[in-house]
């Protein structure tokens, strides 16, 4: 079955076989990127609630980690800086563990309703004790803990992927009962039909409700 899948399938190892099939882009998007945060940028970083924070081990593993909070709470420290709070989570530490072996991270920042997206690749740095992390402070909580990224690039993404998904026209949003639970979820990565899927999905309910901040 493996062979039927994969017949005929032939996996590209160089750039020059990428380029058969995907012309060099346009020079102004080439070298569209920049090293520091503009003023525009730090707008749109300012009006974005949710942004994605990708992370690697030190075998170069990869991690994505979806991070949230109300807009302004990512701090643009100043035109090379910006600080994300460190909130309650899953105490696995995923993120910040490969950030001690491998200090280089890359963000894309989303506004709900907005096509276009920001990304923003650089070094990061896990801190404590610094003065702003009392702006961070959300629902009576300031947190313990900040990452702080120094800019290395900075660039819009455009937005086809956005439009190609209709993610924000609700019409193509599925129905709820066709998506599965977060405790069928559980149930199935961890293959143990002893796991009680309603029971999981009221206890994640509850600790999302009560252990944002």
């Amino acid at each position: 079955m493996r062979d039927e899948i994969t017949a005929g399938m032939r996996v590209l190892g160089t750039e020059a076989e990428l380029r058969e099939f995907v012309k060099p882009p346009h020079e102004s998007i080439a070298n569209k990127g920049t090293d520091h945060i503009d003023e525009q940028s730090r707008r749109f970083i300012e009006a974005s609630p949710f942004f994605l924070l990708a992370t690697a081990d030190e075998e170069g593993n990869v991690d994505v980690s979806p991070r949230g909070d109300p807009a302004g709470s990512v701090l643009v420290l100043d035109d090379k800086r910006l600080a994300i709070a460190d909130r309650r989570g899953n105490r696995r530490l995923d993120s910040m563990r490969n950030i001690l072996s491998r200090p280089r991270v890359g963000t894309l920042f989303i506004i709900p309703g907005v096509n276009e997206t920001l990304r923003v690749n650089g070094r990061a740095s896990i801190v404590t004790g610094a003065p702003f992390l009392e702006r961070m402070t959300v629902q009576g909580k300031t947190p313990d803990l900040a990452i702080v990224v120094e800019v290395e690039e900075l660039f819009l993404h455009c937005a086809k992927a956005f439009l190609r998904s209709s993610l924000w026209d609700h019409t193509t949003w599925p129905d709820r009962r066709n998506v599965p639970s977060a405790g069928s979820l559980v149930r199935s990565q961890q293959g143990d039909d002893r796991i009680d899927e309603a029971e999981v999905n009221a206890a994640l309910d509850r600790d999302a409700r009560e252990n944002q901040y």
